[in-house]
């Protein structure tokens, strides 16, 4: 959520952002309950303060005074009481608008409805051509043994898979080369819990506005995440790092991730595109609450995706992300799109987004400056690999003429020198 201070003093700016990124929220509503639930808490400190000083004093005052203050206390008490029944509903109704009011994006994030407005920034690598017929990865991959969708579907509904022999090799070996590479650069690696409180969803901003997306574990009162940010940014939260010398902190997380992919029936129900159960690497860092020093930090993690497709020699193309686009929180946005040729278009694969302390007033995440005041980090985080997704690109622009899939160089010391996936031998 963003300072409410900051709501009161740029309440234009904030609708506009709200209108921007076609959140429904009451500006003016929060506003008014501002109002209200501040009066009143002035009154109740003072009731507060008078109660305290008057039943300090009883002990030592005359029997016909005494009486007299422990009376007035009393109604006091009354009068707290009262103002605390009315305030309560005040402050959950404020609490709520709260976390539906959007940050205010950057000033070059471009206007837009859908990820059909988001703005082309680069490409990068040449879409290559093929003198044969090509099939999508599905075929590759079940002609190859690779997948099993048909049986996933049985045991587990749609959009489930089986990953096996080299494709799960494959998977593998990208997330040792991914960690690898993060790992020399700084990042501390980390298998995160994919069951989580409620807390930590709300902490993140993936509640309210993405609970439908969620699987919940009623019983236990859990949800699996839909991506390792949401352990990653609350492994701190409800903590006050002691000098801003700790940050930034760079943050990697491997895990399964879940997404029940509400509202796309019939959207890409063929292949591995948009499916239930994915594995991610995603990259999360903690800075002071610069700006310059949050941009050069998007970059950075942008850069380090932008790497990895560069070291997988996939083809690709950076967008800045429209405001419709945008998540609640975020105040910059860039997805990168890896060119599919079954799809014939860049799809989405990565994206890294800049929220300034939007998760951390919400998780509670602050550090000490040297003046010994407070501050809330700034979060950011961005996609490293996403698999079974990124296995489309891998497996359509390697495969070849006799069905063979070539192993991208970077990956072949993750999987004992192979080569190549060759079709199995029937018969």
């Amino acid at each position: 959520m963003i300072d409410i201070k900051y709501i009161r003093e740029n309440s234009e700016l904030v609708k506009k952002a709200a209108l921007d990124k076609f959140c429904k929220v009451d500006i003016d509503r929060l506003l008014e309950l501002d109002t209200q639930v501040r009066e009143i808490n002035k009154k109740l400190d003072a009731f507060k303060e008078e109660r305290n000083t008057l039943s300090a004093k009883i002990p030592s005052l005359p029997s016909d005074d005494k009486q007299k203050t422990v009376e007035y206390v009393r109604n006091l008490k009354e009068k707290i009481s009262e103002l605390e029944t009315e305030i309560n509903p005040l402050k959950d109704e404020f609490q709520e608008i709260m976390y539906n009011v959007p940050s205010v994006p950057l000033d070059e994030v471009p206007y837009g409805k859908t990820d059909e407005d988001n703005v082309e920034f680069k490409k990068v690598g040449e879409i290559p051509s093929f003198n044969f017929e090509i099939k999508d990865h599905i075929d590759l991959a079940e002609s190859l043994d690779l997948i099993d969708v048909p049986r996933a579907t049985k045991i587990s509904g749609s959009r489930s898979y089986f990953l096996k022999n080299e494709g799960l090799l494959l998977e593998m070996a990208l997330c040792r080369y991914v960690i690898d590479k993060l790992v020399k650069k700084g990042f501390t690696p980390m298998s995160v819990p994919v069951m989580v409180k409620e807390e930590a969803m709300y902490g993140t901003s993936y509640f309210p506005g993405g609970r439908e997306q969620a699987y919940a574990i009623t019983e236990d009162e859990l949800y699996l995440v839909g991506t390792s940010e949401v352990a990653l940014v609350s492994y701190n939260s409800n903590e006050t790092f002691e000098s801003a010398n700790e940050l930034p902190k760079m943050y990697c997380g491997l895990s399964n991730c879940f997404r029940r992919e509400a509202g796309t029936y019939g959207k890409d129900t063929r292949g591995l595109y948009r499916v239930h159960q994915f594995t991610k690497i995603e990259q999360v860092i903690m800075c002071e609450a610069d700006f310059d020093k949050q941009y050069a930090l998007h970059d950075f993690l942008l850069n380090n995706a932008e790497e990895i497709l560069q070291d997988l020699k996939i083809p690709y193309r950076v967008v800045k992300v429209c405001t419709g686009d945008m998540g609640i929180g975020q105040v910059r946005k860039h997805d990168i799109e890896a060119w599919m040729p079954s799809r014939g278009k860049y799809s989405e694969t990565h994206s890294c987004s800049s929220f300034n302390d939007f998760q951390s007033r919400r998780s509670n995440i602050k550090y000490k400056n040297s003046d010994g005041s407070t501050k809330f980090v700034f979060t950011l985080n961005n996609t490293a690999i996403a698999s079974p997704r990124i296995l489309i690109p891998i497996l359509e622009l390697y495969q070849n003429e006799d069905g063979s899939v070539t192993i991208p160089d970077v990956l072949k010391p993750y999987m004992n020198n192979m080569e190549k996936i060759e079709p199995k031998k029937r018969g």
